[in-house]
């Protein structure tokens, strides 16, 4: 986000068993197979499974997620660099969720490699860039699988539908072709990386947390998300349908990140964590009203941490 913009199942199958009693010679072998490939499924072997060591055992597999990753790149827009987080129209990114070193923030990545500076300095890095799009993100990717992370975080998609009018949104479809693009840039260079998906913000519940304050609509007026917070006074039915098409827009980027994300075995997203949380005027930058306060970008945080350190991904 930056001062002018803001800068979503897996389905399994059985097949019947044949009546009358025993299951035939080919059935059994069958079923063997899919349990085996599950199991490969869930589960990645450092070496043959069909071998055994000199212990007669075999090798123990690994999770494919790994719950406390030790190195972390970000990328994505200017929510993850905290802009207008610190100081007036910049960049803040010792304050940012994903790999800030600022303590009263507790970003994911000091949660997960520690508090020190000195760790998380150097073994996080942001490649996030105030302004980007979706379309934005390949190149991020790009940089950020150079560097091998065990764990890439992406939050992005509010830009594309913050625009000066509703029809320069950027289109779904082309949304999608977007993000499956970065992924597959990351996994060209690094296949083992896991990536952890941000819902994007409920813009429109922004826009209902600010339009009663003077001085919110009044850093509005300067074109901050037009589509969205333009007007926002009139709550004439043409300024209602104009809201629920961004409202409508922003649930379909959300339903792409967990369509591309759910094809992915090491990726989880936030199951909408982000546009669910109801986000009020404390967590919200006071000179903008709109990109996350120090406070807010800790709730982001939180939310990342939870869901990267649970057993299983948001339902």
């Amino acid at each position: 986000m930056h001062a002018k913009r803001l800068g979503r199942g897996t389905i399994r199958a059985g097949r019947p068993r044949r009546a009358g009693g025993a299951r035939p010679a080919g059935a059994a072998l069958t079923t063997a197979l899919l349990l085996t490939a599950g199991a490969l499924t869930a589960c990645d072997v450092s070496s043959d499974s069909g071998n055994r060591g000199a212990s007669g055992k075999r090798p123990v597999p690994t999770p494919l997620w790994d719950r406390s990753p030790d190195s972390i790149a970000a990328v994505g827009d200017s929510i993850t660099r905290a802009f207008d987080a610190c100081v007036v129209l910049s960049d803040c990114p010792e304050a940012s969720w994903a790999t800030g070193t600022d303590a009263t923030v507790r970003s994911l990545a000091q949660r997960l490699l520690g508090g020190e500076p000195a760790a998380v300095a150097q073994r996080s890095w942001n490649y996030a860039r105030t302004g980007a799009e979706v379309a934005d993100l390949s190149a991020q990717m790009a940089k950020a699988a150079a560097k091998k992370p065990d764990l890439v975080t992406v939050l992005v998609g509010a830009n594309d539908a913050c625009a000066d009018r509703t029809e320069l949104m950027t289109p779904v479809a082309d949304f999608r072709a977007s993000f499956t693009k970065a992924l597959r840039e990351l996994r060209r260079t690094a296949p083992k990386s896991q990536v952890y998906v941000s819902s994007v913000p409920d813009l429109k519940r922004l826009w209902s947390t600010g339009r009663d304050d003077p001085l919110g609509r009044a850093v509005w007026k300067l074109g901050i998300c037009s589509t969205m917070l333009g007007d926002a006074e009139d709550l004439s039915s043409r300024a209602h349908e104009r809201r629920a098409r961004v409202q409508d827009r922003v649930v379909a980027y959300n339903t792409v990140l967990k369509d591309v994300c759910g094809k992915d075995r090491r990726c989880r997203y936030d199951g909408g964590a982000v546009f669910d949380y109801r986000f009020n005027e404390e967590l919200l930058s006071r000179w903008d009203w709109f990109h996350p306060s120090k406070d807010g970008q800790s709730v982001l945080a939180d939310i990342a941490y939870r869901n990267i350190t649970a057993a299983k991904p948001p339902a």
